[in-house]
């Protein structure tokens, strides 16, 4: 089971976010927090390490890694699928 509390302590290694991970929300868009197209290809390796998945091309949006809740629920299914 992927937690947020998880997804945030993954999001600490993202230097654009490392000092507003603490006071996001759930569903504070992280883009509007600073994380931006390098952040994100940090963070998207930063979780395929953590959770021994890879993020299928489909899935490689904005969108997928815009909120915490968003990326809880994406890694969620990958995690699902890969245990499949």
């Amino acid at each position: 089971m992927v937690l947020p509390e998880d997804i945030r302590d993954t999001l600490k290694s993202v230097a654009a976010l490392t000092e507003v991970v603490d006071s996001l929300g759930e569903d504070d868009n992280l883009f509007d927090r600073g994380l931006d197209s390098f952040g994100s290809v940090q963070l998207m390796l930063a979780l395929e390490e953590r959770y021994n998945i890879e993020f299928p091309d489909n899935l490689l949006n904005r969108r997928s890694f815009s909120t915490i809740r968003i990326i809880v629920e994406t890694v969620s299914k990958l995690t699902v699928s890969a245990a499949a």
